[in-house]
């Protein structure tokens, strides 16, 4: 449960005073060096926007080790250009050497899609059902027969990490990035909200063919 009080904003504009101040007392440069050179983060993190999982804390980075993209249950779709310009820009000029897609345990949108699915037709009436139009087809697809909410939530989590995954495999920036020999590493991630811990579910490469 977030800690938070009720005047949030405020809090979060005096706990940044204190955390910069915390940063400047370790490496007194650290933000003029920020400040004066183009980033160079490694990594594209591409997940989703739920608040339990912020990339720069799970993974104990600073400014500047990730650079990152969120979205309603961490997806790629192609008609996406703004996911899309994320993942050129950070290929090319960036030049990150990996792309990580994580989803996460318990996800709200993949229990929407679910719910979704089993209702039937679903009109595409507002900007989250639209959203998650590609996530509730897949659904379509899974068998959750037999399956507690937990299990298929989770079956369901896993199996959106490899259709995006592949989605991403499949873009023009890692094509086009592949066919000039240039090697970006694009792993499917799952992030465990009750242990904290992330698992690598699948790395794909250069040699490897995306379905």
């Amino acid at each position: 449960m977030s800690q938070l009080p009720l005047n949030a904003a405020e809090d979060l504009i005096n706990a940044n005073e204190e955390w910069a101040q915390s940063i400047i007392r370790d490496n007194p440069d650290f933000f003029k060096d920020s400040a004066a050179y183009p980033q160079t983060p490694k990594v594209l993190w591409i997940g989703c926007s739920d608040s339990r999982v912020p990339a720069a804390v799970v993974t104990a980075s600073m400014p500047g080790d990730i650079f990152a993209h969120t979205n309603i249950a961490n997806q790629f779709h192609s008609f996406d250009d703004n996911a899309n310009s994320v993942l050129s820009y950070a290929v090319d000029p960036i030049g990150v050497e990996h792309v990580v897609l994580v989803g996460h345990s318990g996800c709200g949108g993949v229990k929407a899609a679910i719910e979704a699915a089993a209702a039937g037709h679903v009109e595409p009436h507002n900007p989250l059902t639209r959203w998650l139009n590609p996530l509730i087809r897949l659904v379509r697809t899974l068998d959750l027969r037999g399956l507690s909410e937990d299990e298929a939530v989770a079956k369901v989590v896993e199996a959106n990490i490899f259709r995006q995954v592949d989605n991403i495999c499949n873009s023009e920036p890692i094509v086009t990035a592949w066919a000039a020999g240039n090697n970006v590493l694009v792993h499917g991630w799952v992030y465990d909200l009750a242990t904290g811990r992330i698992r690598e579910l699948v790395v794909r490469s250069l040699p490897s063919v995306c379905s």
